[in-house]
């Protein structure tokens, strides 16, 4: 890990609510590992366009993957410059007031460039790294190995980080004090992500049975 604290750009400048700003390494990276999911805005002919992807962190880099003749990495491979953002949501908060309103959350925005991974065994490290990610332990010894043609069909693109913010908001509403009197219920809805039960594909051979880390995902035991 490299510079604990990241500088602020005019791009991760907050120019309102600085008190939710962050810009620790570390406090970036923890949100960035606690999710899967990351919108990546870009130009591709002259217009906007925002998609999800999965994504992992890997050291100090972003990692998105896809097809080699994919809009994203065709437009992201040439190295222009790209955003993603992730965000947890972490609850909903129901102020006495419209207007006060507001969400719990844990989001960090990237700015920076892509660059291809070309790699054969460097691209199939990080790929693994992708799926263990996602799901804990899946590579380490119960998936078939990628292929060397597989490979060629993917590409790997990845982001330094080294221009991103946090933004992270919790607690109770933050009503006006004229308005704490009001007969109105305020709060925080918690939300969070729970995993169901897997639900086995019926093509599975009978004698496998469920793994371990799945159980451990689904259950916490």
């Amino acid at each position: 890990m490299t510079d604990d604290v990241l500088p602020i750009t005019p791009k991760t400048a907050f120019s309102r609510k600085r008190d939710r700003a962050g810009y620790d390494r570390r406090d970036i990276y923890s949100i960035l590992d606690a999710s899967v999911l990351c919108h990546v805005a870009f130009m591709f002919d002259g217009a906007p366009f925002v998609l999800p992807t999965a994504y992992c962190r890997y050291g100090d880099n972003l990692i998105v993957h896809g097809a080699v003749n994919g809009r994203l990495f065709q437009s992201l491979a040439d190295g222009r410059e790209a955003s993603v953002c992730v965000t947890l949501l972490d609850g909903l908060v129901l102020s006495r007031r419209a207007f006060h309103h507001s969400m719990n959350y844990r989001s960090v925005v990237l700015f920076g460039q892509f660059e291809a991974i070309e790699d054969p065994d460097m691209k199939n490290e990080v790929l693994n790294a992708l799926v263990d990610h996602i799901i804990p332990g899946r590579c380490s010894d119960d998936i078939i190995p990628n292929t060397r043609n597989e490979l060629a069909a993917t590409a790997v693109l990845a982001m330094p980080i080294v221009e991103a913010s946090a933004k992270v908001r919790s607690g109770p509403p933050r009503d006006k004090e004229e308005d704490m009197d009001q007969p109105v219920w305020a709060g925080v809805v918690p939300m969070r992500t729970v995993y169901g039960m897997p639900e086995v594909d019926p093509e599975t051979r009978s004698d496998v049975r469920l793994p371990d880390y799945l159980r451990h995902l689904t259950t916490g035991q």
